[in-house]
């Protein structure tokens, strides 16, 4: 086993071919003797492979999924293994689960067909109570690039945006975009999913669905406004490469909604331009209208104080996003803090060096004092590659001025003697630029250029001449004696553009070298033949000139020239031949062109301006590819301009409920078995011991508050009968509603609701009540107990929507009233709203869940979703509502509920059995699930007079809960007896 493991990681490292060579390879392997047993032992090996993923046991397929990954870790092609791969996807142990999903993320776009056929076991994992196994197969499903499983992915993708678990949350964030990619008729359906979980408050999720924005609907800043705030104080929490996204998205956004902060300093330079003497009151007067000082909006603030702290983060990409939203969106006088930082990732990897470097090369054009006082930071090493070398030279040229130059300059004199010839040539150039943007240092430097025309290295003395050539074009008249210089020193000159350069000037300036030129002339002519085309076009250049000012000297020398030129092999020089020669040479084919001979060859040349590189790379978003290559790469989103009136801020005010005192607050309480908020969650001993704490602390109470409520009996009576008015008036609308209204019903309500709230009015009225109600109630208290429960469900039924669409109807049972509890209700008069109080939910989502496919059911396909409606069967149940869909071209008969196989404690109410279903035709039915305050399924058998099916009803944890209202001080009291929600509150 350990030579075959050896020979495999042998060969892994030997095969860098194609697929195709590799399999010819193995083949010859397997018919030749012994040549070639290295490429036998990896075939035995991929043999060994396969037999370990067909085994019964999981520690051998668990092992050789390792090594199937560890073999795509280190670039090897294992997709041959795909199909004893794909077999294990429905193992159920969990470790083995994960590998194969990462092997399948990797070959599910190559090999669609056999992942398609796996597309059932997906769909059952994306249910699965592991978190991790539920994201890799949204993972696994969203790369299966085929369009005909474009529904089942936008379903599952729909389902995981609203899964629990934040990382699966995340994940289908990720597989928006690869939807996208697949079908881009999907976006606005993209865009809601995105849209929602923009609301999502989970660091986890907030990186990858604002990079599904970015990728599905950048333009969209509408989706941003409300969720502007909750990204800038997530930021810091979030993971990092998400940091890097949301940063970017924010910089675009800032220079959409918010105004230019550079007009302070607009606005400074503005008053430091007028005059001494003048004042606000005489520029008034001329008409010249006083500038409103510059006030930065709080929103733009706060992008700019969450993002600072991230200057100190360890990913250097990070660190770069802050800086380039600094320097796009900050008041300039802000963006020197990223400095200290940008400098700090100098000392990272090179090629975070180099993309760095980039970045401060183009921020220095515009300000040199950014980085002024980390010039040291920049000097080069002799360990760094010629590239990051250089856009040092470049950073430091940029920041040269009057009072660091001759640091500068001395820095260059030592790069000049480098080994490194592209990076010797940059210096020089280095130094040219410094001469030209610095008037005081051009005459040492072309000093120090001449000086360089004596070195050893051709290459050197090349670049020094091209230098010196752009030099002395800006002032020539002051410099003849080095055009001299360097006529004598053509001879020893080699390099050919360094030869161009010096017959140009020569030919340029040849009326302030008139003794010189035309020898120079005779030199070249003699070696015409062996010159390269760039100096054979420079030296017919020179003749030309020559021959126009100087006709007597050059004229034979000129037609020599032209002469052997004519028959040049190189077909440019053979045409600038008879060009120049129908421009100087007179005849009666030349026409009138000939005149301007001398306007045309000797007109004044504008000298070059010696420019950064990297001048006009600020078009660009700074840390972007597009700035890094200096071209608009493909997806590039220009960075927007300032808008010129300051945007509604308040688009990006999010409506935040307070509590106030004695107002209705809506709280959620479970459909559960115990009516009671404060249902057991210590041991009975805690329980008990809780209770006589809170009895004996009540006792105290009570006897604080006797006497402050005798004084206040007449202002609770007033108080009273307003807060009756209003609940009046409050079930009076809710009735309205209501599509089934009866007169008993609204009875039964009323007495509920006086009934609830008398135990907490009880106290109050004692001082304002006669003795005998006080006594009358005493004695019906535990009757009004007993009714409690059946009174609460009548109640229940006033929020009844229309069960129009079910169909089977039902009829509503009628309330029915002690008489001995109506006599004690009639007593009791309310002091404050009831405790628990029964509404309509606020909104009902019209999404629905697959219950079975019409594939799988044979042509029967069944949906269900939550209405939100109580229940008609029994209040501890959730109402569910099953639309049944017959897709088939039969009629389906006897649909009904069969064997049930439901967690201990669940009960369920079937529905009515449905004879017949034609085809085409669609039926909703409603039934009854109690999940025991649980999320657990209620799995059970959907069966037809052929066939039974196996569904199962997944609860959303919402929909477990009971829409009620109750007063702040109920709901406190409430709270209290809850020790872990109480705890949860306080926390939150």
């Amino acid at each position: 086993m350990a030579s075959n493991s050896l020979s495999y990681n042998d060969q892994g490292d030997r095969a860098l071919g194609s697929e195709s060579t590799e399999l010819g390879q193995e083949a010859t392997a397997m018919t030749s003797g012994g040549g070639f047993r290295l490429f036998s032992a990896d075939y035995k090996k991929n043999e060994d492979l396969h037999q370990m993923l067909e085994s019964n046991k999981d520690s051998l397929k668990l092992e050789a999924m390792k090594r199937i990954v560890g073999m795509i870790a280190k670039g090897k092609n294992a997709s041959e293994l795909f199909p004893a791969v794909v077999k294990n996807v429905a193992s159920k142990n969990i470790e083995l689960k994960k590998l194969v999903y990462v092997y399948l993320v990797r070959y599910a776009e190559e090999q669609q067909d056999l992942a398609l056929l796996s597309i059932s076991t997906f769909q059952r994992a994306l249910k699965d109570p592991n978190q991790l196994i539920r994201a890799s197969a949204l993972r696994v499903l969203s790369s299966i690039r085929v369009s005909i499983i474009v529904p089942i992915m936008m379903l599952s993708i729909k389902e995981a945006a609203s899964d629990l678990s934040p990382y699966v949350r995340k994940t289908a964030a990720h597989a928006i975009q690869k939807l996208y990619s697949l079908d881009a008729e999907q976006k606005e359906p993209l865009v809601e999913i995105i849209e929602k979980l923009l609301k999502d408050k989970s660091t986890l999720v907030a990186g990858s669905v604002v990079m599904s924005f970015e990728e599905v609907c950048p333009e969209r800043i509408d989706l941003i406004h409300k969720n502007y705030r909750k990204l800038c104080n997530l930021l810091v929490d979030v993971e990092e490469w998400g940091q890097v996204v949301i940063i970017n998205m924010l910089t675009r956004y800032a220079r959409t909604q918010f105004l230019s902060p550079w007009k302070e300093e607009e606005l400074l330079d503005g008053n430091n331009e007028k005059t001494f003497y003048d004042s606000d009151e005489d520029q008034n007067k001329n008409g010249v209208a006083a500038k409103q000082p510059y006030v930065m909006d709080p929103d733009h603030r706060l992008l700019l104080r969450n993002t600072k702290p991230l200057l100190q983060s360890r990913n250097a990409a990070v660190v770069m996003g802050v800086a380039q939203l600094y320097w796009h969106v900050a008041p300039k006088s802000e963006v020197n803090i990223v400095a200290k930082s940008l400098v700090r990732l100098l000392r990272s990897h090179r090629e975070v060096q180099y993309i760095v470097l980039q970045n401060i090369a183009t921020m220095t054009i515009q300000r040199k004092g950014m980085f002024g006082p980390y010039l040291k930071s920049f000097y080069v090493r002799s360990t760094d590659p010629t590239q990051i070398k250089i856009l040092k030279l470049e950073i430091l040229t940029n920041l040269a001025s009057e009072t660091n130059i001759s640091i500068v300059l001395r820095e260059f004199q030592t790069y000049v003697k480098s080994q490194d010839k592209q990076f010797a040539a940059a210096a020089i150039q280095a130094i040219g630029r410094c001469a030209t943007n610095i008037s005081e240092v051009t005459d040492t430097c072309l000093n120090g250029l001449v000086y360089l025309l004596s070195n050893r290295d051709e290459n050197v003395v090349a670049e020094s001449v091209v230098v010196i050539k752009k030099l002395l074009q800006t002032q020539p008249s002051q410099h003849s004696e080095i055009i001299k210089h360097m006529a004598k020193l053509l001879s020893n000159i080699t390099v050919s553009m360094a030869r161009a350069s010096i017959l140009w000037l020569i030919g340029e300036y040849c009326e302030r070298v008139p003794k010189i030129a035309p020898d120079v002339l005779r030199k070249v002519a003699k070696n015409f033949t062996n010159e390269e085309e760039i100096v054979k076009l420079q030296i017919l250049n020179l003749g030309a000139k020559l021959y126009l000012t100087n006709p007597k000297q050059t004229k034979l020398l000129m037609q020599y020239i032209l002469n052997v030129a004519k028959y040049d092999q190189n077909y440019d020089i053979r045409d600038r031949t008879r060009f120049i020669k129908q421009l100087i040479v007179p005849n009666e084919k030349s026409g009138a062109l000939s005149k301007y001979a001398k306007k045309i060859f000797l007109v004044q040349k504008p000298a070059p301006i010696l420019e950064s590189p990297f001048k006009d790379r600020d078009r660009f978003q700074l840390s972007t590819l597009s700035h890094t290559l200096n071209t608009k790469a493909s997806g590039y989103l220009e960075l927007p301009d300032w808008p010129q009136t300051a945007p509604d801020p308040s688009v990006r005010n999010v409506e935040v409920i307070q509590p106030v005192e004695e107002q209705l607050m809506p709280v959620g309480k479970l459909k559960g078995k115990k009516d009671n908020l404060g249902g057991k969650f210590y041991s009975d001993s805690e329980e008990k011991e809780e209770s006589s704490k809170s009895s004996e602390s009540s006792s105290e109470s009570d006897s604080k508050n006797e006497d402050s409520s005798s004084s206040s009996s007449e202002e609770s009576s007033d108080s009273e009968s307003e807060k009756e008015k209003k609940d009046s008036e409050n079930s009076d609308s809710e009735n309205n509603q209501a599509k089934t209204k009866s007169k008993k019903l609204d009875s039964a309500s009323s007495s509920e609701s006086e009934e609830s709230s008398s135990e907490d009015s009880s106290e109050s009225e004692s001082n304002s009540e006669p003795d005998s109600t006080v006594k009358q109630k005493k004695e019906g208290k535990s009757a009004v107990s007993v009714a409690k429960a059946a009174v609460k469900q009548e109640v229940s039924l006033l929020d009844l929507l229309d069960f129009s669409d079910v169909s089977t109807p039902v009829a509503l049972p009628k309330p029915v009233m002690a008489s001995r509890l109506a006599t004690d209700l009639e007593g009791l008069s309310l002091s404050s709203t009831a405790v628990i109080d029964v509404t309509t939910p606020v909104f009902v989502p019209a999404k629905s869940y697959s219950l079975l496919h019409r594939m799988s059911g044979k042509g029967l396909g069944a949906e269900y979703h939550f209405p939100r409606q109580p229940c008609i069967y029994n209040t501890q149940m959730v109402s569910v509502q099953i639309t049944l869909t017959n897709s088939s071209e039969k009629e389906i008969r006897n649909i009904q509920i069969g064997e049930r196989k439901l967690a201990s404690g669940m009960q369920m109410h079937d529905f009515y059995e449905i004879e017949c279903l034609e085809p085409g035709a669609s039926k909703t039915v409603s039934m009854g699930i109690d999940f025991c305050d649980s999320t657990q399924a209620a799995n059970f058998q959907l069966c037809t007079f052929n066939d039974h099916f196996s569904v199962s009803v997944q609860p959303p944890v919402g929909e477990l809960l009971l829409p009620v209202t109750t007063s702040e001080k109920d709901f406190r009291k409430e709270q209290a007896c809850l020790c872990a929600f109480h705890y949860f509150c306080n926390d939150s």
